[in-house]
């Protein structure tokens, strides 16, 4: 219930812009990570969790350096960048993490985080930083990621990917 606390505050206290469709957006980009960290460190796998954050970041970031000056990494405004979001492949790691980690006996609550991340991809296109192709690509890499367990920290090591709704 901690997490779900911050992902609430976290959409109220984003930072004030014209837009509160976008201000939603960047304070999603934090708060469903953030929340998912919470839930992570008390269910003690922090571990796995900061290894596969870093893994969607480093996957986002080398994405947009490759694709900086190709057509699909073109945002709406003319600038480069673009491809893929991470705002919504960020929202949707957390989206994922908390659905399927922390929220598993809450649908609703899972239901709520996706909705959330999702949001955080119209957002996105709604202020014209990308376009729906950016947006998808962000929301996949976010929510494999999220999904996947490395089993970091544990006796040996797994891997697993399951989406739970």
């Amino acid at each position: 219930m901690k997490a779900l606390a911050l992902i609430c505050a976290c959409a109220v206290a984003g930072p004030p812009l014209a837009d509160p469709l976008e201000s939603f957006g960047t304070g999603m980009k934090y708060g469903l990570p953030l929340a998912a960290a919470v839930c992570a460190a008390d269910q003690h796998r922090l571990k796995d969790f900061a290894v596969r954050g870093a893994v969607q970041a480093g996957v986002v970031l080398a994405l947009k350096y490759y694709f900086e000056d190709a057509p699909i990494g073109r945002r709406p405004t003319g600038a480069g960048g673009g491809f893929p979001s991470g705002h919504t492949a960020a929202a949707a790691f957390g989206a994922a993490d908390l659905a399927g980690k922390c929220f598993d006996d809450k649908p609703w609550a899972g239901a709520l985080a996706y909705g959330a991340a999702g949001l955080t991809g119209y957002s996105r296109i709604h202020a014209g930083e990308h376009t729906p192709e950016q947006v998808w690509a962000g929301a996949l890499i976010g929510f494999s990621l999220g999904a996947a367990s490395f089993g970091i920290g544990k006796d040996g090591a797994d891997f697993n990917v399951g989406l739970k709704f």
